[in-house]
């Protein structure tokens, strides 16, 4: 059982230390309220060998249930201690449980929401950081943090329906692979002496089939060596800026799925620019916020050329006109935003635009995806099952010429 250290007051109001046990800091809490003890800090005390086998990161779902918990409890009146208490001992995340237990006992030290949530970078994006702060100076915490729970239910269906769309196929490509290399690995090769001995004459189709097989257990090192290649390569553009950058260049190449992900760029930038200067975040520090928010270098790099010109007095349509990111109706409606002082409602519209622009996009990849990989699948079984049956037929033959 965890063993949480903590700073508690007593009934006669003096500072009281010491170690408990408990399954949860939750449990931990009730358990000191039931012997009277106030507590002021609740932390988890890990012993010299414990090694931290749990995740660093707090996955986006479990920050979206979060935002909106503390969201109805700020509509309710709660302060805002009391209710991330609650949320933290309800959840069953334990990086966000200790997250949560360190912004309390940075609030309870005068610090702010924004300031406690900064702290935690990894866990707290920085436009929701930024988000925060304006909202709290404006008084709207509970409108932003609502949106902020809808803009991040809102990414995770997106994301969803692409790993929905992409499943079914994409079990059916593994166990084609699988069969594939069954018959090729371990049922063909068991014939290869039969063929030799009876100096049968094999269709191409078995020879390539018997070369593949080879390829895999005699020559492993060619196989081993290309794999072992093609994991060195997508850890270079996983871990260095130049790879980072020529991934993100690639992306935006790949034949139909260049326009699913630039309009997921562009929907996120203007999904989180527009609830930034809804909560009263300067233009300036809304954009600079958002570009960083940007996880694709080439769009990043241009959205910085804007975000210059736009520091520098020259407007806010022009120079994101001048990116050529955009097309011409979301310009149309930076255009309007811009001159009639509703930015942030013409950058909401402009992101819904997007949106069900990217769930068109979506739809027609998968209903061009799903049938493609079921006849690509159906030919390699196909060719499979060819070259069997041809390799029968041929040591038939061969029987019949000797006899």
């Amino acid at each position: 059982m965890p063993k949480f250290s903590y700073a508690a007051i007593d009934v006669n109001g003096s500072a009281v230390e010491g170690i408990t046990k408990a399954d949860t800091i939750g449990s931990a809490r009730a358990h000191l309220l039931e012997q009277s003890l106030y507590p002021v800090k609740i932390e988890e005390k890990r012993g010299m060998g414990q090694i931290e086998l749990t995740k660093k990161k707090v996955k986006k779902k479990e920050l979206m249930h979060f935002t909106r918990q503390l969201a109805v409890f700020m509509k309710a009146g709660i302060p805002v201690t009391e209710a991330m208490e609650v949320i933290g001992d309800e959840t069953t995340d334990v990086v966000l449980q200790r997250t949560i237990a360190t912004m309390v006992e940075d609030l309870r030290n005068g610090d702010t929401l924004a300031g406690a949530a900064s702290k935690h970078t990894v866990t707290f994006p920085n436009y929701y950081i930024g988000i925060l702060g304006s909202a709290e100076l404006t008084g709207k915490l509970d409108e932003t943090l609502e949106s902020l729970a809808e803009y991040l239910e809102r990414e995770l269906d997106t994301r969803s329906k692409v790993v929905a769309a992409l499943s079914y196929p994409g079990v059916v490509m593994v166990l084609s692979v699988f069969t594939v290399a069954a018959l090729a690995g371990y049922v063909l090769p068991q014939f290869k002496p039969l063929f030799e001995e009876l100096n049968a004459d094999l269709p191409f189709a078995t020879r390539s089939l018997l070369f593949v097989a080879d390829l895999f257990t005699v020559y492993w090192y060619g196989p081993l060596s290309f794999f072992l290649g093609v994991i060195g390569f997508f850890m270079w553009m996983g871990r260095t800026e130049s790879g980072k950058e020529f991934r993100d260049k690639l992306v935006l190449r790949l034949p139909v799925l260049s326009g699913i992900i630039e309009f997921a760029i562009l929907e996120r930038f203007c999904r989180i620019l527009g609830a930034m200067i809804r909560a009263g975040v300067p233009l300036p520090d809304a954009m600079r916020t958002t570009t960083e928010a940007t996880n694709n270098r080439v769009f990043k790099a241009r959205l910085l050329i804007a975000q210059e010109e736009i520091l520098e007095g020259g407007g806010f349509a022009k120079p994101l006109a001048r990116t050529e990111l955009f097309p011409g109706a979301a310009r149309q409606m930076f255009k309007v935003g811009e001159e009639t002082g509703t930015l942030d409602k013409q950058l909401e519209v402009a992101a819904i635009f997007f949106d069900r622009e990217l769930e068109s996009r979506i739809k027609r990849f998968t209903a061009m995806f799903e049938p493609i990989m079921i006849v690509a699948v159906g030919v390699i079984v196909g060719f499979v099952a060819i070259a069997l049956v041809q390799a029968m037929y041929g040591v038939l033959e061969g029987v019949k010429a000797d006899s």
